[in-house]
């Protein structure tokens, strides 16, 4: 009798957790519910924005269009209209200069003939000579009106209806775009954004990645092309940033509506020229990893390029191609301590991934810790080829460095 209220106080206790697990999930299923709900109001009000705002610009371009044709045919109107009126202008010319020479003479006729014979004789003589040097019977040409311009403005209505059929199908509204981003992987110093397509009957041909800082108002293009993931370089540590990605279908020229944009960030700082990479060997054996992803390879090759680790930070050194180091050059040639193996490895080129395994795999004879030497097993590895060498290294070394040189601008290197 005593275990069965014990019974019941547990189930009550278990049936008081289960409710309150089950009130936590239905809060976080609230919370996705208004976050949803707030996705969609949000992105309906911004594309009721931006319909509003392109058809108000295509409005005025339209508009602006409509003038500049209206005054280009105007001035067309005004350049033949100046062009024809000049040979009727001229013909207007001449025939008011025959009508005041015939008016003229007509009165000098009349005045002789009133004088009528005798006397006069002298006056009709000088107007019948005057008479005779005037061609009373040459008239102008006056052109008929088929063979002066008519002018009319030729309108197509059809326009109309060619117009009003692109304006209705102009626009879209989509409910869903055909991408969307799947995976951010933080990098050190950067952060991978993978993306695929969740609409099968959509054919890509290209993408188009954005980003920016949870605190900026504007995205900025990061990448345009046909690969599905790309490494988001110059990310600060523990600072939130934005992804989206749109797509363009094969053959088209506009771009699919934008993804949900992702919000990620990488704890991890990034490497820098000769920063801490490896830690410093101690008594006991220890080991490290370390690689390099060469991004961008526009910049000018030149034969002191590296990529290595080196036991000690130098000044005045150009190269890693010195003692206390261990690199790859960019034509593949691998130097240790300053000296080139006869092993080689590939070329560094766009996309090429070298490795670095450090593993110390001996300790030299000390004494009181001090003085001896470190064995380290070094391999390196590029694009499925790996040399091994032994590297000696002096016990006094305090750390591994990673380091990179270049000569001209234009690398971009990932470390990770």
């Amino acid at each position: 009798m005593d275990l069965e209220p014990e019974l019941l106080l547990q189930e009550a206790r278990e049936n008081v957790e289960a409710a309150q697990s089950y009130r936590r999930e239905l809060g976080h299923r609230l919370q996705g519910l208004q976050e949803a709900r707030r996705q969609i109001k949000e992105s309906a009000s911004q594309t009721r924005d931006v319909l509003k705002q392109h058809f108000n610009d295509l409005k005025g371009t339209l508009g602006k269009l409509l003038d500049e044709r209206l005054v280009t045919l105007l001035q067309e109107v005004d350049a033949i209209e100046q062009e024809t009126i000049k040979p009727l202008d001229d013909c207007q010319k001449l025939i008011e200069h025959g009508v005041n020479t015939a008016e003229d003479l007509v009165q000098e006729g009349e005045i002789a003939i009133l004088g009528g014979v005798g006397e006069q004789n002298e006056k009709l003589w000088n107007f019948t000579k005057k008479a005779s040097h005037i061609q009373l019977d040459s008239l102008p040409e006056v052109p008929l009106l088929v063979d002066v311009p008519c002018l009319s403005a030729q309108l197509d209505d059809s326009i109309l209806n060619i117009v009003k059929d692109h304006i209705f199908k102009h626009g879209t509204v989509a409910s869903r775009p055909p991408v969307q981003i799947e995976e951010l992987v933080e990098k050190p110093g950067g952060i991978i954004v993978r993306w695929c397509k969740v609409d099968d009957d959509f054919t890509a041909q290209d993408y188009r990645l954005q980003f920016r800082k949870c605190t900026s108002s504007h995205f900025e293009d990061v990448y345009v092309g046909s690969e599905t993931e790309f490494i988001v370089l110059h990310i600060d540590p523990n600072v939130d940033y934005q992804f989206r990605v749109c797509a363009r279908g094969d053959g088209r020229q506009e771009w699919s509506p934008w993804s949900v944009p992702q919000t990620g960030h990488s704890t991890l700082v990034p490497h820098g020229m000769l920063g801490p990479a490896l830690p410093a060997p101690g008594a006991r054996p220890c080991s490290g990893a370390l690689g390099v992803r060469a991004v961008e390879t526009v910049g000018q090759p030149d034969r002191r390029d590296s990529l290595g680790v080196c036991a000690e930070k130098q000044n005045g050194y150009d190269s890693l191609q010195r003692d206390q180091a261990v690199c790859i050059s960019t034509n593949g040639a691998v130097f240790v301590n300053g000296k080139e193996m006869t092993n080689q490895l590939p070329a560094v080129t766009s996309g090429s991934t070298v490795t670095f395994d450090i593993e110390a795999v001996t300790l030299g004879s000390t004494n009181n810790n001090e003085g001896g030497n470190f064995k380290l097993r070094v391999t390196i590895s590029s694009n499925n080829r790996e040399v091994v060498f032994d590297w000696l290294l002096d016990q006094s070394c305090g750390s591994l460095y990673f380091g990179c040189s270049f000569f001209y601008p234009g690398w971009k290197v990932l470390v990770f």
